[in-house]
C-alpha cells in the first residue's frame, strides 16, 4: 500500500466523533500502532484534553493519559507537544488549566472561553507545528463532537484544528449506543460546507452482530452522503488498555454492582473464605489455565473527583481478584482490602466519604483487621490533618484526616510532577522489590511522629542529575495499611503479587505465582487492537486520504 511521502512538514490525519466516548482515543491508539508497524515515524496529538487521568512525561510534565498511551503505541517518548492543553475538573464548571505540563490557574468555563482560548489556539498551533517538523505523520484526535454549534466560533479541538493542520477527517460513530446513522447524518448537516468537505469517510465502532445485516444501512449512508464507510469495527472484549475518562469507570462500577448482586457470600467456618455463587463468570488466569478457586474482593472508593483510576488496571487483569467500585455503604460487602484512590479535590472528596458514611465503614474495616491502601490523595486522607489556607483545591481551609498515620498535608500552588524509581517492601520478612511510577500532587506532607516507610525512591527526570534516594510513603507495622504518593505502584508486578498473596494468606489460601506481566500484556494488547482494527479498515483508502 502507498505510504506518505517524506517532506519537511509531516502529513496529518484526524479522527473526530459524533459524540464523546465513541472510541476516538482507542481508535487513535490503533492507528498509531498500525502506521508504526508500516514503518512510518508517527506521533499522536490532541490539542486540548479534559481528563482526570494523567500521564507524566519523561521530563516530569503532565499530559492526558490517552496521549501517553498513544505515544507508547508509536513507540516514542511522550512530550507535552502531544497534548499542550490539559483541563482537570476541580468542581462543577471549574477546571485547572495545565499548559505544556504545568498548571497555569483554575478557570471557570466562561472565563476560560472568553479570556484564554485565543491564546490557547496559538499554543496548540505551535505544538502541532513542532510535531510535524519531527514526524512523518501526526494522528490527531478530536474532542467531543464537531457539531457543537455553541462552541464552534472558538474551537481549537475539531474542525478549526483540522483546517490549521490541513488534515483529512474520519468521523467515528458508536453503533452500540444506537442511532448511528442519524448521528452521522445529523453531524454532517450541522457542519458548514467546507467542514463537510474535510470529512473523507466514516468508521462505525463497537459493532456486535452480523455485518451483512448492517449492509443495507451502509449502502444508504454512502448514497445519502457521498462519502465511504471506511470500516465497521466489531466490539473487542477485554481489551486490556486504560480508559481516558470516568464514563468507562462508571460502566465498570455497574458491572461490579451486578456481580455483587449475583454473588452468594458465606463465611467458611474453617478458613473465613468467601464462597461465591455462579453469578460471576471467572476471569481466565494470566497463562490461560483455569482461574483460581478463591478470589480476593478488593473495593475502590468511587470518589466524585477520582483521578488516575488507571492505577488499578493491573488488578482488573489479575485472575484471583474481583475489583469493584463503591459509592454507597450498602455496596460495601466484605472486602479483603479497600483502596482510597487519587482525587483532584482531596478536601471535598474526604468530606464526601464522611457524609456518605463510607469513612465509618472504612474505619470499621480497619478495626476488624482489614487491609487499606491509599494512593496520592487517598494517602493524604489517611493522615491526621489537611490544610488548604490558600484555597488551592477547595473552599475548605482545614479538615481532619482519617488518622491512619501521623501525617499533616498542606496544599500549595506548586504541583509536583515527577517520575520515580527505587525499591521497597510492605512486609519486613520479605526481600525488597524494584519499583517505579510517577507523582502528581499539589500537597506537601510532613510526619508529626516517626513512621515506617515502605519505599526508598529517587526522582528520575531526563537530562537532570538523579537526586539521592529518600524515604517515601507510610505503612503500619503489619504492612496491611499503607499509603504512597506513587501512581502506578500496582503496575510493579512482584510488589503487587506480594501484596495480593499476603491478603490470600490471611484468608488461609495458598499463594498464587506471579504470572501477569502487566507491561508486556499492555503492549501485546496494543498489537491485538491494531491487528483487529486493521482487519476491518480500508487501509488503501486511508493512505490515499493522507496523500
Amino acid at each position: 500500500m502507498k505510504q506518505p511521502e517524506s517532506n519537511s512538514a509531516g502529513k496529518t490525519i484526524m479522527l473526530q466523533g459524533t459524540a464523546s466516548d465513541v472510541g476516538k482515543s482507542i481508535l487513535t491508539t490503533a492507528f498509531c500502532r498500525i502506521f508504526v508497524q508500516d514503518g512510518i515515524r508517527t506521533a499522536p496529538f490532541k490539542s486540548q484534553n479534559m481528563s482526570l487521568n494523567s500521564y507524566v512525561t519523561p521530563d516530569g510534565k503532565e499530559i492526558g493519559r490517552a496521549q501517553g498511551l498513544q505515544a507508547d503505541a508509536c513507540r516514542i517518548a511522550a512530550t507535552t507537544d502531544m497534548n499542550p492543553i490539559l483541563l482537570k475538573p476541580v468542581k462543577d464548571m471549574t477546571a485547572q488549566v495545565v499548559v505544556h505540563g504545568r498548571p497555569l490557574r483554575n478557570y471557570e468555563a466562561r472565563a476560560y472561553r472568553e479570556e484564554y482560548l485565543e491564546e490557547a489556539g496559538g499554543i496548540v498551533r505551535e505544538a502541532l507545528g513542532r510535531l510535524r517538523e519531527t514526524y512523518s505523520l501526526v494522528v490527531i484526535e478530536g474532542a467531543g463532537s464537531p457539531a457543537e454549534i455553541n462552541l464552534k466560533d472558538r474551537d481549537i479541538v475539531n474542525m478549526r484544528l483540522a483546517g490549521w493542520a490541513d488534515a483529512p477527517v474520519i468521523l467515528v460513530a458508536d453503533i452500540d449506543r444506537g442511532g448511528v446513522f442519524a448521528s452521522i447524518v445529523g453531524t454532517l448537516e450541522i457542519l458548514e460546507p467546507h467542514e463537510r468537505d474535510r470529512i473523507k469517510g466514516f468508521v462505525i465502532n463497537k459493532f456486535r452482530g452480523d455485518v451483512t445485516l448492517l449492509q443495507p444501512g451502509l449502502d444508504w449512508l454512502e448514497a445519502r452522503t457521498g462519502k465511504p464507510v471506511l470500516g465497521v469495527i466489531p466490539y473487542l472484549p477485554r481489551l486490556g488498555l486504560e480508559d481516558e475518562d470516568s464514563a468507562s469507570l462508571d460502566s465498570k462500577r455497574e458491572q461490579g454492582r451486578r456481580k455483587a448482586a449475583n454473588t452468594l457470600q458465606k463465611k467458611d467456618s474453617g478458613t473465613g473464605a468467601t464462597v461465591q455463587g455462579s453469578g460471576i463468570s471467572a476471569k481466565p488466569s494470566a497463562d490461560g489455565n483455569d482461574p483460581p478457586a478463591h478470589k480476593l474482593d478488593i473495593a475502590v472508593l468511587r470518589l466524585p473527583r477520582l483521578s488516575n483510576f488507571t492505577d488499578f488496571d493491573p488488578l482488573h487483569e489479575e485472575p484471583d481478584v474481583e475489583l469493584r467500585y463503591v459509592e454507597h455503604p450498602e455496596e460495601w460487602g466484605i472486602p479483603d482490602a479497600v483502596i482510597l484512590p487519587g482525587s483532584k479535590n482531596t478536601m471535598d472528596d474526604l468530606a464526601f466519604i464522611r457524609e456518605a458514611g463510607l469513612a465509618d465503614k472504612l474505619l470499621e474495616h480497619r478495626a476488624s483487621g482489614g487491609a487499606v491502601l491509599g494512593i496520592c490523595a487517598g494517602y493524604q486522607m489517611m493522615g491526621s490533618r489537611l490544610l488548604d489556607p490558600d484555597h488551592v483545591e477547595s473552599d475548605r481551609e482545614e479538615a481532619e484526616g482519617l488518622g491512619f498515620f501521623p501525617v499533616e498535608t498542606v496544599f500549595t500552588s506548586v504541583k509536583k510532577t515527577v517520575r520515580v524509581e527505587g525499591e521497597g517492601s510492605l512486609f519486613t520478612r520479605e526481600s525488597t522489590h524494584s519499583i517505579e511510577g510517577y507523582e502528581i500532587h499539589m500537597g506537601e506532607s510532613r510526619f508529626l511522629e516517626p513512621v515506617s516507610y515502605p519505599f526508598r525512591v529517587s526522582e528520575s527526570i531526563v537530562s537532570t542529575e538523579r537526586a539521592e534516594p529518600h524515604a517515601e510513603g507510610a505503612q503500619s507495622e503489619d504492612g496491611l495499611v499503607w499509603g504512597t504518593y506513587i501512581h502506578g505502584i500496582l503496575h510493579n508486578d512482584t510488589l503487587r503479587r506480594s501484596w495480593l498473596n499476603r491478603l490470600r494468606e490471611r484468608r488461609g489460601w495458598t499463594p498464587e505465582e506471579q504470572l501477569l506481566q502487566f507491561g508486556k500484556r499492555r503492549d501485546e494488547a496494543i498489537d491485538r487492537l491494531a491487528d483487529h482494527v486493521r482487519r476491518h479498515l480500508d487501509m488503501e483508502r486511508i493512505y490515499a486520504m493522507i496523500e
